[in-house]
């Protein structure tokens, strides 16, 4: 059976892996040659000798060298026990020590490794083949081509249970779309003419064919896998804290060390305090909890791209919303419906409904969702037409239907300044028929269910005390969504600009979060201490982000929020339960309770109780999240 997937394979695939079971053979044959055949001396300690000079030398020089770059480290301490036991002879300390420093920086790499196995899933995942069509249809022929070489325009088909190879648009066909894999949820997707689909998704048993709107390298997988990769590189803000404190920590181990000696006399005393110092907790349980934290955020949907922030999560007492796609499910629906006299709301209705059957703007799904609520049939239509700037027009019922907007309605029927009224509230699409004012159509984008629920939510269970919405749309849609989710602290028509203005203001009061999901958001987003993204739809917000929450709803935002005070939790346990153990190690050693074998062992116990403790952070079985969405009545 191959090891390469399995964490010994990837344990014996690193420098320090192999150093580790080099040592762990040098000590059982020098237990061997002394205990079985009774030599003693060079004649049993040549294999400590051999695996110290060749192993641990590299191992303390690498050590020596962060020390310096770091201004000191808690590793350090390592490379004296090294030092000290080479000087006074006890070789199988000295190897303990190797097995030990080794041993631990294998365990995080290979711990690394393993934790990022939804990026090496992602990546050998990525859709290679593609089938391009010859022509405008299937009939013409395909040809099976690398997905790098599709362009953006190329006619692509999708055979039944096949990857996506590129985001596009689907121009024939009807099915669905598992994007379980992309999202994190169990969704299956349907599709049809002019449905989007990206890459990555496993199309279902009918075939489609789509025009890709971006080639492979700019498609959604492919920067998923690079947020991904992204991830691993940085390294977190907490491991920095860690080695700030093993400098101080180095301090107190080498003076504790140096008391045992003065006052014993002898140097023994001084081995046996720095060996049982090694403090492995900080430097190796900590990385740990992060890694297992990224992977534990991974499987659900949300991408870490820098581990630092989730030190932070848990004492962010600022939250700043964008409005659409964020608080509000960014789909409009219709709120109201202005009847000119003389005009039939429901033949109206029907009328604009069967039109935008043939538009793809973003009030065009609101209209004919409006339509089948009230179970409206709708006409034919012919001769559609849309030119820029003027609408949507086209035959229907015999009537010739325009949906515009009110200039257009002023310009085509002056008296429809009279009927409409000056201000506008929300969305509006403007109906003309036969040239005559119609109907005035009235459209909101409607907060999420769980939005009231989740900003109650956030002071009770998070500590938040400052929650507010910074949207360029404007002021009266901005408060009427502050007052549907109790949020008083808005601010509307706020550019780019603006926003990373007021982020930049409140950054100095404490730690600030900031939500949003446009190009628009991507300043305030970087601003901001943590930067989440809702969705991941845009590629400029998701690098500026700190967080993509690739499935766009609040619930997984509260389960960023618990996975990163989970991780602080578990990694400070690690770290100081750790250091808390090896000191009184150091104390029993000062008064010579602890010899320097002793000592080593009893350091080997305590760095795997902490890095097995560390390795609970990705360890869920129930629910993270302890938000749930309340009936607004209640």
């Amino acid at each position: 059976m191959s090891t390469t997937g399995s964490p010994w394979g990837l344990f014996l695939r690193s420098r320090d892996g192999l150093t580790t079971l080099g040592t762990f053979v040098a000590i059982i044959s020098y237990l061997l040659l002394w205990l079985v055949f009774g030599l003693e001396g060079w004649a049993s300690d040549w294999p400590l000798v051999m695996v110290v000079v060749l192993g641990g030398l590299p191992l303390m020089f690498e050590v020596l060298r962060n020390a310096v770059r770091t201004r000191g480290g808690a590793d350090t301490l390592a490379a004296v026990s090294i030092i000290t036991a080479v000087l006074l002879g006890e070789w199988l300390v000295a190897a303990i020590i190797v097995l030990m420093l080794s041993g631990g920086e294998a365990l995080e790499e290979a711990a690394s490794k393993r934790a990022s196995g939804t990026l090496d899933a992602l990546a050998k995942r990525s859709p290679t083949q593609a089938h391009r069509l010859r022509g405008e249809s299937i009939s013409e022929g395909l040809d099976e081509i690398p997905v790098s070489e599709i362009q953006v325009g190329d006619l692509v088909e999708v055979f039944p249970h096949e990857l996506c190879p590129v985001d596009g648009e689907v121009v024939s066909g009807h099915g669905s779309m598992d994007e379980s894999y992309l999202t994190g949820e169990p969704y299956v997707v349907s599709k049809s003419q002019g449905s989007a689909v990206i890459s990555g998704s496993v199309n279902s048993e009918s075939p489609m064919t789509i025009r890709a709107t971006s080639a492979a390298e700019d498609s959604r997988y492919a920067h998923i896998v690079g947020v991904l990769k992204q991830a691993e590189d940085n390294r977190p803000a907490m491991r920095r804290l860690a080695d700030r404190l093993g400098a101080w920590y180095t301090v107190i181990a080498l003076a504790l060390g140096a008391i045992g000696w003065v006052i014993s006399g002898d140097p023994t005393r001084f081995l046996a305090v720095v060996v049982v110092a090694t403090p492995c907790p900080l430097l190796i349980g900590v990385p740990v909890a992060i890694i297992g934290a990224i992977s534990l955020a991974a499987r659900r949907g949300i991408i870490i791209r820098d581990p630092g922030m989730l030190e932070n999560t848990s004492k962010v007492r600022t939250i700043m919303f964008d409005k659409t796609g964020t608080l509000t499910y960014g789909r409009p629906v219709i709120t109201d419906i202005a009847i000119a006299p003389g005009f039939n709301a429901d033949e109206t209705l029907a009328l604009a409904a069967s039109v935008e059957e043939y538009s793809r703007h973003p009030l065009a799904e609101a209209i004919r969702a409006g339509a089948r609520k009230r179970a409206l049939e709708l006409p034919t239509v012919t001769e559609v037409s849309e030119r820029p700037g003027q609408g949507l027009s086209a035959k229907a019922d015999g009537h010739r239907v325009l949906i515009s907007n009110r200039r257009m309605a002023y310009e085509l029927d002056p008296d429809s300044r009279e009927l409409m009224p000056d201000t506008e509230e929300g969305l509006e699409a403007v109906v003309l028929v036969d040239g005559k004012y119609a109907a005035r159509i009235q459209l909101r984008d409607t907060p999420r269910a769980a939005a009231q629920s989740f900003i109650a939510h956030l002071p009770k269970r998070h500590n938040v005390d400052k929650l507010m919405i910074i949207s360029g749309d404007r002021e009266s849609e901005v408060r009427y969504l502050g007052e549907q989710v109790g949020i008083n602290q808005v601010y509307a028509g706020v550019s780019p600009e603006g926003k990373l203005d007021i982020v930049a203001e409140h950054n100095k009061l404490g730690l600030t979060m900031f939500l949003g999901d446009g190009i628009n958001d991507a300043p305030a987003m970087a601003t901001a201490n943590i930067g989440v993204a809702m969705g991941a739809d845009s590629g400029v917000t998701s690098e500026a982000a700190d967080a993509v929450i690739l499935d766009s709803s609040l619930e997984k935002l509260d389960e960023l929020l618990h996975i990163g005070a989970r991780m602080r939790r578990i990694a400070l346990q690690s770290a100081v339960g750790g250091m808390t153990l090896s000191i009184i190690g150091m104390l029993l050693a000062v008064f010579g309770l602890l010899t320097p074998l002793a000592g080593a062992i009893a350091q080997e116990v305590i760095d795997v109780l902490a890095v097995l403790n560390a390795g609970r952070v990705a360890m869920v079985k129930g629910p993270l999240s302890d938000f749930e969405v309340e009936d607004p009545q209640d």
